[in-house]
């Protein structure tokens, strides 16, 4: 074997090395190739036109907040600006008829009390001073009495004059006036002969009480402005709304109304109209309409400011409802984004009714029920181009 042979050998093995390498290469090349043109026929599938699907563990889907659309009556006009105050007729304000100086309290802000439940313990010499007529009263009615009866006996048995009888019977008629005047004076005051000077104050509603205006050791006095307590039900409340002259003619009493506060956002109340004014704001150029609203709940507190909207009566328009940060607009059309089954939406045109405030109704393009994006439309509106179904 010569030395050429011999080099030769190995020069072969690595060439055929070199050769089924370079072929695997080609092979694993075109393999990926073929694999990326599949995923990419897959990524690049057509989908229907309107329509952004996400993966279940999409980071976009933590951006967008869907809702459900609900059929509502739409009312006669947009939400009026209104205020909540205490129901009047299950209202009382209460003062201190008699002048004294506050011993003891037995009620605070907040405590249910019933009628008649004493709320505080007053020192009141001028309460002293009625006792005092009423029993002396009392006493110069029973001793007139006892004055005609002896004048009556008298009289039978001729001994006395009938001027002598007519003077005791006008005594006693004068003591009993005088002694009713005492008792109404005493019961003016809800006092019984067994005060002892000492006046207490009493709750004249069942309800809560709203407001305390009277501490320990304080000087109380019937003429003073604010009252010492004010008691209500907080089971109704009224609301005061001013609306424009031109809804005069559509409000009546009776009529519904539906009650939102931005303390409870979301929430409505059920209310009815209770009264409408009958005089005009020369001011303002409004009238005043209060509606009674119910709160079994007591969610809702006096003072607190609301929006009323005011329901048609008869044959009701019913619209679908939703917050105005759902729609978009894209040329003269309303749009907005329904969400078909879990990370697939689809944008959907509809016709705007009417928008008032933070909310607008929708006439078409909806159904009761459907889910719709309240929050994350301009995403999706990047996503989906400018298709629309």
């Amino acid at each position: 074997m010569t030395l050429r042979t011999f080099i030769s050998r190995p020069l072969t093995q690595v060439a055929a090395a070199i050769l089924m390498t370079a072929t695997l290469v080609v092979l694993t090349y075109r393999f990926s190739a073929a694999e990326g043109r599949a995923q990419e026929a897959v990524v690049a599938a057509p989908r229907p036109p309107g329509v952004v699907a996400f993966a279940p563990n999409a980071p976009q889907l933590s951006s967008i907040v869907v809702q459900t659309a609900h059929m509502e009556t739409m009312p006669v006009s947009s939400p009026q600006s209104g205020r909540i105050a205490y129901d009047e007729n299950h209202t009382t304000r209460i003062s201190s008829p008699i002048a004294g100086r506050v011993l003891a309290l037995h009620a605070e802000v907040g405590d249910s009390v019933k009628t008649g439940q004493a709320l505080a313990e007053l020192d009141s010499p001028e309460l002293g001073t009625a006792e005092a007529d009423w029993q002396k009263a009392r006493a110069d009615e029973l001793r007139k009495q006892r004055a005609l009866d002896r004048a009556e006996t008298l009289f039978d048995g001729q001994v006395l004059a009938r001027k002598d009888l007519e003077g005791a019977q006008a005594d006693a008629d004068q003591a009993r006036s005088e002694t009713r005047r005492a008792v109404l004076r005493m019961r003016n005051l809800n006092a019984a002969n067994t005060q002892n000077g000492v006046f207490h104050l009493k709750a004249g509603l069942t309800g809560i009480i709203a407001e305390r205006q009277i501490n320990p050791g304080q000087e109380v006095r019937p003429d003073m402005t604010a009252p010492l307590f004010v008691i209500t039900a907080l089971e109704t409340l009224w609301v005061l709304v001013d609306v424009p002259e031109q809804m005069a003619a559509l409000l009546h009493a009776g009529q519904g109304a539906v009650v939102e506060s931005d303390a409870w956002p979301g929430v409505r109340f059920s209310a009815k109209v209770d009264r409408v004014g009958i005089l005009l704001d020369p001011g303002t150029r409004r009238i005043q309409v209060r509606c009674a609203v119910p709160n079994p709940q007591r969610k809702l507190k006096p003072e607190m400011f609301a929006k009323v909207s005011f329901l048609p009566d008869g044959a009701a328009v019913q619209a679908v409802a939703l917050p105005n940060t759902s729609l978009f607009v894209e040329g003269r059309y309303n749009f907005v984004f329904v969400q078909t089954k879990p990370g697939t939406f689809e944008k959907r045109r509809v016709t705007l009714r009417r928008s008032e405030g933070d909310r607008s109704f929708i006439d078409t393009g909806l159904a009761d029920g459907e889910q719709v994006v309240t929050e994350g439309a301009f995403l999706l509106t990047t996503e989906v181009g400018g298709d629309a179904r």
